[in-house]
């Protein structure tokens, strides 16, 4: 298939290209590299470095059999306070990239929604079917997103799937996690281990969890990327299907630390500070739709497996 890969410089999108490629797919990366890299692009893909937005009329004009639509604005503090950016940056931004498909025909969607769509879970583990009740603006423009997604594969035949990640980690190859402002767990642990930041912060030790800290489903990235390949050959005319994507088991903050120091040989001192506002004390995926409906089952559940390809990555 020929495949537009929106926001493929960014940390997913580019794993989900370079997979992409390795599948025998033509492969095109749009990305305005306000977040992403341009060396994050995988070898044997035309890149166009240009708003998603813009450019996807005359680009999807030349005939796409379908769109992985990761480009987006993803900073929950951010959107917090500059909500105005994320619903132009995410929601005008993707109703722009539907009408250009609709326009063009291009038949199906895979779209990178967020467990944010959820807010705070009244039940654990998480299935499709909880209430969604975004607790920030990034949130809530994903769920949005949506529902216009639905409204698409209802009104004009859309094929699409929405696949909404909880806590993606680890790294692919060359293919890694570069945010200016990073705000996960895993890469702020391997940056005080790497001397490229000077402390780290947990926040909270008396949750009611085993040890006192958030537990948080982690998925490595190359599972994830193997989601969208599945999605894509799923997708059903005027059908818009949802589904999580995690591993149904959690890990604590203080078992991702310890387990940091494991693979890097580094003491990483951490310090405790008080709850941030908004937290939950667990928040772990069901993905037993996507196993029933996809055959989706990821393989690389390991702790200690995610952590050593992400340290590996950041030592390039």
């Amino acid at each position: 298939m020929k495949l537009l890969v929106t926001g493929g410089a960014g940390y997913i999108g580019s794993v989900c290209a370079a997979r992409l490629v390795e599948s025998g797919h033509e492969v095109v990366v749009v990305d305005d590299l306000s977040t992403g890299h341009e060396d994050a692009v995988p070898d044997g893909v035309r890149f166009v470095r240009a708003d998603v937005g813009e450019a996807a009329p005359a680009l999807l004009a030349e005939g796409f059999d379908g769109v992985l639509h990761f480009a987006a604005k993803s900073l929950v503090g951010e959107s917090m306070q500059d909500p105005g950016t994320y619903w132009t940056g995410n929601v005008v931004t993707s109703l722009r990239l539907l009408d250009a498909m609709r326009e063009a025909g291009t038949p199906r969607l895979v779209f990178s929604s967020t467990a944010a769509t959820y807010g705070e879970p009244e039940r654990v583990p998480i299935v499709e079917s909880a209430p969604t009740r975004p607790t920030n603006p990034y949130g809530a423009t994903k769920l949005a997103i949506d529902h216009a997604i639905t409204s698409y594969a209802d009104a004009h035949g859309l094929a699409a799937v929405s696949l909404r990640y909880f806590n993606v980690a680890g790294a692919y190859s060359r293919f890694g996690e570069r945010h200016t402002t990073e705000t996960h767990l895993i890469p702020i642990v391997l940056q005080v281990a790497s001397g490229t930041r000077r402390s780290l912060s947990i926040y909270g030790d008396d949750y009611p969890t085993p040890d006192g800290t958030c537990v948080r489903d982690y998925i490595h990235v190359l599972d994830l990327a193997d989601a969208h390949l599945l999605a894509l050959d799923h997708a059903a005319e005027g059908s818009h299907q949802i589904y999580n994507l995690g591993t149904g088991t959690g890990f604590s903050n203080r078992a991702v630390v310890q387990t940091c120091r494991e693979v890097t040989g580094h003491p990483i001192p951490a310090e405790f500070a008080p709850r941030r506002a908004g937290d939950p004390a667990v928040l772990v995926a069901s993905a037993d739709a996507a196993a029933e409906h996809l055959g989706w089952k990821p393989e690389r559940t390991d702790l200690h497996t995610i952590i050593t390809d992400a340290w590996e990555f950041t030592c390039r």
